[in-house]
């Protein structure tokens, strides 16, 4: 299953929506597609649409999917990466009226230079970022937190570790 997240943003991202339609109807994807899609107007016959979910309800698709396709909103992205599935991560475009300003550009910069996403900048390319899934091994995501945590970790065991010999 593919899950299309689009967030709560009040504007309407109806491009990648299309997008995903148009790769269903050429048999690109012929996986079930579940699709939450916020404040965007938008009708299919080829994907399950749902406007808002609970966080329950979220957190269970993004679980049971094997793909995950999302605006480039950090929470939607890191829900996806903390599940340790393949995310696909499209930016709203303030030269599409999706957003009001284009950081999503630099949230999908800085997680693919790390190895942990697939950008897809353009939505024309979509269909060549799926062919990219098959190969993609993501790179596993460790929040600022966790790793914050481990680093606190590993000198506390190196002073004890120093104490102890001494």
């Amino acid at each position: 299953m593919i899950f299309v997240v689009l967030g709560t943003h009040e504007l309407p991202f109806t491009r990648l929506l299309q997008a995903i339609d148009q790769l269903i109807a050429k048999g690109i994807i012929t996986e079930q597609v579940i699709a939450q899609i916020g404040h965007t107007h938008f009708n299919s016959n080829q994907m399950q649409l749902h406007t808002f979910l609970t966080y329950e309800q979220m957190d269970h698709l993004y679980e049971q999917a094997d793909l995950i396709v999302t605006h480039a909103g950090t929470g939607s992205v890191i829900s996806g990466l903390k599940k340790g599935k393949v995310v696909i991560a499209v930016p709203r475009l303030m030269q599409f009226g999706e957003h009001n300003d284009d950081h999503q550009l630099q949230l999908i910069d800085a997680f693919e230079r790390q190895g942990h996403i697939l950008a897809c900048r353009d939505t024309n390319q979509l269909e060549q970022v799926f062919e990219q899934c098959k190969q993609f091994n993501p790179k596993p995501f460790q929040s600022g937190r966790t790793r914050l945590f481990s680093i606190l970790n590993q000198f506390i065991q190196q002073e004890m570790t120093g104490i102890n010999t001494d």
